[in-house]
Order: C-alpha cells, then structure tokens, then sequence
C-alpha cells in the first residue's frame, strides 16, 4: 500500500526536515517534546498577512501560556523577513517575535500541500503539531481571508484538554464547560452509562460531564 499524502491528522512530521528563517537554521526535531504551530502565508509585504502577524505577535504571549511554540513561513527569503519584520515594527509598532521559513525551495510548504496546482504561493495554512511531532489539527484559508487568532487559540485549548483528559469537546467548546464523555461502545457499558454518577446524560450514547469534575479526577 502506498502512503498516503498529507496532511492528515496523526501525520508524522520529519523530525530530520531542517530549513532556514530569520532566527537561523532550525530542524524540526527542535520542536520535540513542544507544541508547535506552523502556519504559512503567501508573501511579505501584503496587506492581509501583515494583519495576520501583527495580530499572532500581539497574541504570542497567549499561545506561550499554552506551551505552544510559533513558527510562520512563505516562499520569501530571509531578507525579504527580516525587512518585513522591521517594517511592521516601524509602522504598527508591533514587534514579531517568532522566526518565519525561509522556504524558498518550497519542501515544507508542499509537505502540507499548501501550494494549490497552478500556483506559487502558498495559501494560509495551519498545522497545529503534537510533542511527538504528529499533526494534531490542520486548516487552510484562501488567499483573500485573514484568520482568526482567537479562534486558533480556542482549537489549541480544546485540543490540549482532550489530549490529557481523553474527553471530546462540543461546538464552541471553552475552557470551563461541560465536555463530551465518550459513548459506550457495547449493549453492556450502553446500560450502565445512565447510571454512572458524575455524569448528566440526554441518552446513553450523549453524555457530559463538568469540566471541575474532570480536571480534579
């Protein structure tokens, strides 16, 4: 069987897979044991993606609380960051503390296939990366759409709780809320869900518990 192509969830990165930015040679293998979020952009010195970077860098402190690591790339070269970053810090006064790929050979971006047939940019890719440098979640947003960074922040909280609690997250999921226990998957367990205490159920293949309950457990 072939393997398939990514990204898919569970994809592992390359941990040998090393690339220039504006902070220095890096590998992926610098990441492991961390969270990582890789996030590409079309170009330097566009409208949209300087909005996006002005608003990762005035959010980064939040994605460190969350041990979460930033990491942004294009096709750009390292000058073409480097001037980049000082031209946001002149004009918004929003200084980027993160490094950006150089990825002028475009081996990272089409390991996440971020470069759509018929292009050369790269489209607004995100790659949230476990500490076992698998890939956790992944979205793309067109060229034309800036991304939401509190909403990247809310995915990373609903993503991290059920990596250490072993629980699923309802629509809109915030910290603090109720979470989804997992449904039985025998007639058995089926039976005696309902009356397991600690838990509020609507039937027995739909059932909550508090998230206190779950985090002093």
């Amino acid at each position: 069987m072939s393997e398939a192509k990514g990204p898919y969830l569970g994809m592992k990165i390359p941990e040998d897979l090393c690339f220039n930015t504006d902070h220095g040679p890096k590998c992926f293998k610098d990441y492991k044991g961390k969270w990582l979020l890789l996030f590409s952009h079309p170009a330097d010195f566009t409208p949209v993606c300087t909005t996006e970077f002005v608003a990762f860098s005035r959010k980064y402190e939040e994605f460190k609380k969350r041990g979460v690591e930033l990491l942004g790339l294009s096709v750009d070269s390292v000058y073409s960051h480097i001037e980049w970053k000082r031209q946001i810090e002149q004009n918004w006064g929003v200084k980027v503390p993160f490094p950006i790929i150089a990825d002028v050979d475009m081996k990272v971006a089409n390991l996440f296939n971020a470069i759509p047939p018929g292009q050369h940019l790269t489209v607004r890719t995100v790659a949230l990366i476990d500490p076992e440098l698998k890939l956790a979640w992944f979205a793309a947003y067109p060229y034309t759409n800036g991304r939401n960074i509190d909403e990247i922040l809310r995915i990373i909280d609903a993503i991290q709780f059920s990596y250490k609690y072993g629980v699923a997250t309802p629509a809109d999921w915030k910290p603090g809320e109720p979470v989804i226990v997992p449904p039985p998957a025998t007639v058995e367990n089926a039976a005696k869900r309902l009356s397991e205490p600690g838990i509020e159920c609507k039937t027995w293949w739909f059932c909550t518990k508090k998230y206190e309950a779950v985090v002093k457990a």
